[in-house]
């Protein structure tokens, strides 16, 4: 299968090409690598996929020195006219769409970057995909969507119209348009609501990264709503196990839907939505101390009120996921921690003589 992947120097795209590129798929990465967080943590992904940070021009192919099937072009989602040129040469069998401006807090500080990017963005894929007759789209959504939710665990069948934040209210509307276009173009549409998500390689603006660097180089970590919070960490691998099950079906018009009392994650058009976690929700701090054991070292812990924009627990119901794709993720919360701070303590050259 020839698939293209956006946003493939970010955490989850670096980790679901290389799958893919292990398992023998063709894939083309796209990302525009901006500086939203340290750039050279990209360019050093992109390294592991073979493609060298000297090679790479704006708005032209570079070919991987590690993997035969793989080639990466960086360029703006909101480029129209390199998206269709791309889509018009390649001729993919799927798309997945993981390329956005990710970040709560952010969005309340930039926000027209998310519009650009997460939805004139998505907007460019969608037309692409029906100009060049790509039937099969994946895309990242958010367990943000949830909002004002306070039923848990999160299903999708609830409804998501009380955001809290703009960011979450770009991966809505990019639901409402992949519904949309599934309607009227029969294009095959399934957004992914991921829920927090660590591991090696992972975003240095979430509370895993920024907590193993803040112990680590002794410094205080801020635990928001004095730790009054819960989250459905799941490991980067399980994620990916996940989202190539959806790449490999296409979602399709559902039977039990019911146009008098619509289900929002399901209908009559080609569209589906699944929350994608680890449906067992950790408190923040239980986690953090699971950060510690690994690290061998104690937090320095600021307790501060909760920020605007956050949420003070996620909780994915992922019974329809498991059902559809026997999905289950299997990576217990200590074991991936460790995997993670193996990691960064290679990658960033921590040392027992630091700690």
């Amino acid at each position: 299968m020839k698939i293209l992947i956006t946003g493939t120097a970010g955490f989850i795209g670096f980790h679901l090409t290389k799958k893919l590129l292990e398992r023998g798929d063709e894939v083309i990465g796209l990302d525009n690598i901006n500086d939203y967080y340290d750039v050279n943590l990209k360019y050093a992904r992109l390294n592991e996929l073979g493609i060298k940070k000297e090679n790479i021009e704006n708005n032209k192919f570079t070919l991987s020195e590690s993997f035969s099937k793989h080639k990466f072009i960086k360029a703006d989602l909101e480029n129209q006219n390199i998206i269709n040129q791309i889509f018009q040469e390649e001729k993919f069998d799927a798309v997945c769409n993981l390329a956005a401006q990710a970040g709560v807090r952010y969005s309340i500080e930039n926000p027209e970057v998310y519009i650009q990017s997460n939805v004139v963005g998505f907007l460019n894929i969608l037309e692409a995909c029906r100009n060049f007759d790509v039937k099969n789209l994946a895309y990242a959504s958010s367990s943000s969507v949830y909002g004002l939710n306070s039923s848990q665990p999160f299903k999708t069948s609830d409804h998501t119209d009380h955001p809290v934040s703009l960011y979450a209210a770009t991966k809505k509307s990019n639901e409402l348009m992949a519904h949309t276009y599934a309607h009227l173009y029969g294009i095959h549409t399934t957004g992914l609501r991921f829920f927090t998500v660590y591991g090696p390689w992972g975003r240095p603006d979430m509370a895993p990264m920024l907590f193993a660097d803040a112990i680590t180089n002794n410094r205080e970590i801020k635990v928001f709503n004095h730790g009054n919070m819960s989250r459905d960490f799941t490991y980067v691998e399980d994620i990916v196990d996940g989202v190539i099950k959806v790449i490999d079906n296409p979602a399709q018009a559902s039977e039990k839907f019911d146009a008098n009392k619509p289900n929002p994650s399901l209908s009559s058009a080609s569209y589906r939505v699944y929350n994608i976690g680890n449906n067992a929700p950790v408190q923040l701090l239980d986690f953090i101390e699971c950060l510690e054991n690994s690290i061998g070292k104690k937090a320095k812990k600021n307790f501060m009120d909760i920020q605007p924009g956050d949420v003070v627990s996620t909780y994915a119901d992922t019974e329809e996921l498991m059902n559809d794709f026997h999905y289950k993720p299997n990576t217990q919360l200590s074991e991936g921690i460790d995997k993670f701070i193996e990691w960064y303590k290679i990658f960033y050259k921590i040392n027992k003589y630091k700690l």
